[in-house]
């Protein structure tokens, strides 16, 4: 585990354009179930910043569109959207273009671009306020992280890795939601 986020920080540093040469499948789903248990410790680490700007009452969480979209619908619907659909469809728009860059240079910037544009898209998850603008990158941090860790694994593994790891972290905390 130590190694692999220790190879992700690498990577983050000096993203480049190699997939991994170890195809057996047993390999890859340890290494997918590692990002996943990362990508999950991810978001519950920075999960108590959300609370501390809403009790400071910068934010107000309640106002998430996101909870807006989803009320009132079944909570299969909800899996189905959040954990397949929308996985999938932002997989496509946000890592799918990465490895079209094939020159090192233009490579590093479109992975770095789409990660930031991948988190800061998230800002439309709130409703526009002067405080959600100004802790914009606060605010979508643990998406632009989610975009790094998945640009890594879409590079190494392949899109339907990051399809999967995408969907597989928003239907944990989708899940748990719901209890």
């Amino acid at each position: 585990m130590k190694e692999t986020f220790l190879n992700l920080i690498a990577y983050f540093k000096n993203p480049i354009l190699k997939q991994d040469s170890n195809t057996n499948l047993n390999y890859r789903f340890k290494l997918f179930f590692k990002l996943l248990l990362i990508c999950v410790l991810t978001g519950i680490i920075i999960t108590p910043i959300f609370a501390l700007l809403e009790v400071l009452d910068w934010i107000n969480m309640d106002a998430h569109e996101v909870e807006k979209m989803f009320k009132g619908m079944a909570k299969w619907k909800v899996l189905l959207l959040g954990a397949v659909v929308v996985p999938v469809l932002e997989e496509l728009l946000f890592r799918a273009p990465i490895t079209a860059f094939n020159k090192p240079k233009s490579f590093r910037f479109a992975f770095y671009f789409f990660a930031l544009l991948f988190g800061f898209v998230h800002i439309t998850n709130f409703k526009m306020t002067t405080n959600v603008l100004l802790l914009a990158p606060i605010l979508v941090l643990p998406q632009i992280l989610i975009g790094f860790y998945l640009g890594y694994i879409r590079v190494r593994l392949g899109l339907q890795w990051s399809m999967l790891l995408h969907g597989c972290y928003n239907g944990f905390f989708l899940a748990i939601s719901f209890l």
